[in-house]
């Protein structure tokens, strides 16, 4: 019997939607956009990260004052207790994206092994 590979994976996004991990983070994500003060200073957050990401990816250097101001973003937004909610609901919804795709990986490790490093 043939499996569609995207039927399955259309069942593994409705199972997420669906799963209590995803409806807690999306609670409070709405808390947080729902807060003006909160969405702005998460905003801004968001923005530092994906500035960070975006050099490391492109091999730019990272200057010493953006390494400050990232770390006095990121004391800022724990401190709010909404957003520091948010942030461990995602490191929680992020653990179980990442053990799905260990599961989704496993046919291709099993064939080609785990590489040695």
């Amino acid at each position: 019997m043939a499996v569609n590979l995207y039927d399955a994976a259309y069942e593994l996004e409705k199972a997420i939607r669906q799963s209590a991990e995803y409806n807690n983070l999306k609670r409070i994500y709405d808390e947080v956009n729902a807060d003006e003060s909160a969405r702005r200073m998460f905003d801004n957050f968001r923005q530092i990260q994906m500035n960070l990401q975006q050099k490391q990816m492109t091999g730019q250097e990272i200057g010493q004052d953006e390494l400050v101001q990232a770390q006095q973003s990121v004391a800022l937004v724990q401190q709010h207790p909404a957003i520091s909610r948010l942030m461990e609901a995602e490191q929680r919804m992020g653990m179980i994206i990442g053990e799905l795709n260990q599961l989704i990986m496993k046919p291709l490790e099993e064939l080609y092994g785990v590489p040695k490093q």
